[in-house]
């Protein structure tokens, strides 16, 4: 659906600006590449504070500590 709507988007952009939409066309694959790093980032931060949280944590699940559940 989000592919869709992007290729919907750029068709709108092809028709009111040409110039702007073969930018974007040629730009977008090295703006992809450039975002790798901080995705590679922003991932290695979710494990870092989730091995934190659980370090945290570890003491209270040692007495027996469950967090309440949310599946009702």
């Amino acid at each position: 659906m989000r592919a869709l709507f992007v290729l919907l988007l750029w068709a709108i952009v092809l028709v009111l600006c040409w110039p702007v939409a073969l930018v974007l066309l040629i730009l977008w694959p090295i703006l992809w590449l450039l975002s790798i790093p901080f995705r590679i980032v922003g991932a290695l931060m979710e494990g870092i504070l989730a091995l934190i949280k659980a370090i945290f944590l570890l003491p209270a699940r040692i007495l027996g500590y469950r967090p309440p559940s949310t599946a009702q």
